[in-house]
């Protein structure tokens, strides 16, 4: 298919000079993928102006150069984050990043190994959050594919409505497939120790609405490859994330005393212990660290 001009593009987008919808999309290390990703974006066909903002994590191969020439192809519509170095090795999340540089409404997310196929996707999105004002967010089905081809593999989005209390309790949902209000205007601390920083995402965005499952969306592509968010990992590391991501939103409801949450994500985390270390090693882990708190007070009560 024939690159879209940003002429053709822009013909049928209202006057106003802001856009309603901030595409984020995070790369690293994409050049084989990028392109993909990119293409997708400007296939949008709307009557509304979109902008485009890619964050590239100091990629070290060429994906910079890529999106560097599509920035300056699509001058009016991509706007590019270029950090000299990486922040996710800095225990930064990303997708903050670049939402913070929004001046929309609303956000759409898509990672540059994936891609949309549907032109109508932000369309049908953005004029069902506008005409449904207790929604915040609006999500769609996707297809897992690797080189060989599609994958039979169900990676557990949800494919229907959600209320606000599911959102906030993290259920999953296929991140590049989100169109969500920019609401959030500032990111708790403790997002900085969720491995999985979409689904502590979602929990944040069910304070402020309910969740759309849009079923006549074409499916996008999500890209299984070895780089994968988690895709490639194995059952311990997938723990592991989810641990971490659980603990997270336990700190954060504890912080803002929502005792419900909070308990609710102790108890998340507890079953994330367990599974990771089965209940004889939980036991005797727990057993190893009170042991080793009350030796210290024994050490500190001796030399009073």
């Amino acid at each position: 298919m024939r690159a879209k001009t940003e002429q053709e593009i822009m013909k049928n987008w209202s006057n106003s000079n802001t856009p309603l919808v901030s595409v984020c999309c995070i790369t690293y290390n994409h050049e084989n993928y990028i392109e993909d990703a990119v293409e997708g974006f400007l296939n949008q066909e709307t009557d509304f102006p979109f902008e485009i903002i890619i964050h590239d994590d100091a990629s070290t191969d060429s994906t910079k150069n890529i999106i560097t020439q599509y920035a300056r192809k699509y001058k009016n519509i991509i706007r590019l984050i270029l950090q000299e170095e990486n922040q996710y090795s800095k225990g930064r999340r990303i997708a903050p990043i670049a939402i913070k540089q929004s001046r929309a409404k609303y956000i759409a997310l898509c990672d540059g190994d994936d891609y949309w196929v549907d032109p109508h996707k932000l369309q049908k999105q953005v004029t069902f959050l506008e005409e449904n004002p207790d929604y915040v967010l609006t999500y769609h089905n996707s297809q897992p594919f690797d080189e060989t081809g599609d994958l039979n593999i169900n990676f557990g989005g949800a494919l229907r409505d959600l209320e606000s209390t599911e959102l906030q309790r993290r259920t999953p949902i296929f991140t590049l497939t989100t169109c969500f209000r920019n609401v959030i205007t500032a990111f708790p601390p403790e997002m900085a120790i969720a491995k999985i920083g979409d689904l502590f995402l979602w929990s944040l965005l069910g304070q402020y609405g309910k969740g759309k499952y849009l079923g006549d969306i074409t499916p996008a592509r999500y890209r299984v490859h070895d780089n994968s968010m988690l895709s490639k990992k194995n059952r311990e590391e997938k723990i592991k994330m989810h641990l971490m991501t659980n603990a997270s939103l336990f700190a954060y409801y504890s912080r803002i005393s929502n005792n419900e949450l909070a308990n609710y994500f102790k108890i998340k985390t507890f079953k994330s212990c367990l599974s990771l270390f089965g209940i004889y090693g939980l036991i005797s882990t727990l057993y190893n660290s009170l042991m080793e708190t009350i030796i210290h007070y024994c050490f500190r009560w001796g030399k009073k």
